[in-house]
C-alpha cells in the first residue's frame, strides 16, 4: 500500500528537521544554538528551545545576545509551568538588567511565578511571603504599568490567604479548648487585620473563647474571667450588634450575668 505524496513529503521534513536539530545539538557552534532556540522559542516549542539554550546561557552572559537570551530562557521556564526556576531566573535578569525594555514585565512575571508557587492556606507560606514581596516590589518600580492592577488583586488575593491561616489557627485553639492561646490569637488577629472580612467571627471567637475559659477555670478565678469575658461581648456588640452572631452571643451573655457574683466593686471589664 502507497503512502500519499504529501504524507511522505511532510515525514521527510520532519525527520529532517529532527536531524538537523540533533546536529545543532551535538554540535559546539554557539551561534546556530542560538539562531535555533530563537526560532524554536516563536514556535511555541519550548522544550527542544530549552535544551539549546541551557547549553549557550552561560557562553552569552555579558555579550550583546546576553539581554534577550537571558528574558526568553527565563519566559521558557514561565511558559513551561516552572514557576519556581522562572521566578529565579526573572530575578537574576532584573538584577543584571534594570534597564532593561523587558524588566517591567520580567519583574512581573518573576513575581507571579511565586505566586503561582504559594500553597493552600493550610501549608507553609514562605512562598506566599515571597511572591507579597516581589508584588510589592513591582509595584513600587511600575506604577504606572498597566498591569498593576492584576498586581493589586494577586496581593489581595495572597493577604486574604494569609488571613484565613490565622483565623483558622485560632479557631483551632478554640476546638482542642486551649482558650487562653485562642484569645491571644484572636486578639492579634483583630489588631493585624483590621480590614479583614474574618474581623467579626474574630471578635464573636474572642468572646466565646473568654467565656469558655472563664467557665472552665478554678473557682478563684471564675468571677475575674467572667468579668473580662463581659467586656469582650461588649466590644463584639459595639461593632456587630446588628448581624446574625449577635443573639448567640447575646445568649452567652446571659449566662454570664448569671453566673457572676455581685461584689461591692466589680472589677473593670
Amino acid at each position: 500500500m502507497r503512502l500519499p505524496l504529501f504524507i511522505i513529503l511532510s515525514l521527510t521534513i520532519l525527520l529532517s528537521s529532527c536531524s538537523e536539530y540533533q546536529r545543532v545539538l551535538r554540535k559546539d557552534d554557539m551561534g546556530k544554538k542560538y539562531a535555533m532556540a530563537d526560532s524554536l522559542y516563536k514556535k511555541g516549542k519550548y522544550r527542544k528551545s530549552l535544551k539549546l539554550m541551557e547549553q549557550i546561557v552561560p557562553s552569552y552572559r555579558g555579550k550583546p545576545q546576553g539581554e534577550k537570551l537571558m528574558f526568553i530562557y527565563s519566559n521558557t521556564y514561565y511558559n513551561l509551568e516552572d514557576y519556581y526556576l522562572a521566578g529565579y531566573q526573572f530575578e537574576r535578569f532584573t538584577q543584571a538588567y534594570p534597564q532593561s525594555d523587558s524588566a517591567e514585565v520580567a519583574s512581573f512575571k518573576g513575581a507571579k511565578s511565586f505566586y503561582q508557587l504559594s500553597p493552600r492556606y493550610s501549608l507553609d507560606q514562605k512562598d506566599t511571603y515571597k511572591a507579597l514581596e516581589k508584588l510589592q516590589e513591582f509595584i513600587n518600580r511600575f506604577p504606572n504599568s498597566d498591569k498593576r492592577s492584576e498586581a493589586n488583586a494577586l496581593v489581595a488575593e495572597l493577604q486574604e490567604k494569609l488571613e484565613t491561616k490565622e483565623f483558622e489557627i485560632a479557631k483551632q485553639y478554640l476546638h482542642v479548648e486551649d482558650y487562653k492561646a485562642a484569645i491571644g490569637a484572636f486578639d492579634n488577629f483583630i489588631t493585624d487585620n483590621p480590614g479583614s472580612h474574618y474581623r467579626k467571627d474574630a471578635f464573636y471567637g474572642r468572646f466565646v473563647s473568654a467565656y469558655k475559659l472563664a467557665i472552665n477555670s478554678i473557682p478563684s478565678l471564675v468571677q475575674e474571667r467572667l468579668v473580662t469575658a463581659k467586656g469582650y461581648y461588649k466590644n463584639f456588640m459595639k461593632y456587630y450588634k446588628d448581624t446574625e452572631l449577635a443573639p448567640e452571643a447575646t445568649e452567652i451573655y446571659e449566662d454570664i450575668e448569671r453566673r457572676i457574683v455581685p461584689t461591692e466593686t466589680e472589677p473593670n471589664s
